[in-house]
């Protein structure tokens, strides 16, 4: 046999190597019903970002990646697909999530997207 792992350390050295490599047929997909933009290869869920649509907003609470795929860039991806989607449809976004917030911090191409603590209290005292 060409490669034997007989150690714990030795398989998941493996691993990690293995999974480093980019995600090929990564799609984006916006799944309504769980409220989260999910990260999928094949029929895979490899991440996804949860949110809750709030008016002509989107705000995004929480991502998450499988620990197997870190490093790959499907957070990233996810981010971008989700926040292209958004802008697609005519929506605004909130940051809450911290992943989502850096992420918009490092493409400000996406800046026009979100609503600033300014913009909801004048949206708040106006009624809206």
């Amino acid at each position: 046999m060409a490669c034997i792992l007989a150690t714990g350390s030795g398989v998941a050295r493996l691993r990690r190597i293995a999974y480093r490599r980019p995600v090929a047929g990564l799609r984006i997909v916006d799944n309504p019903k769980k409220e989260r933009y999910e990260a999928r290869e094949g029929r895979q869920v490899l991440g996804f970002s949860t949110y809750r649509r709030v008016g002509d907003r989107i705000v995004f609470i929480h991502t998450e990646t499988d620990p197997l795929v870190k490093g790959r860039g499907v957070a990233s991806h996810l981010a971008a697909g989700a926040l292209d989607d958004v802008r697609a449809r005519g929506l605004k976004v909130t940051p809450k999530c911290p992943f989502i917030a850096a992420y918009i911090r490092r493409h400000p191409a996406y800046q026009d997207l979100v609503v600033s603590v300014d913009e909801l209290r004048q949206r708040r005292s106006a009624g809206c």
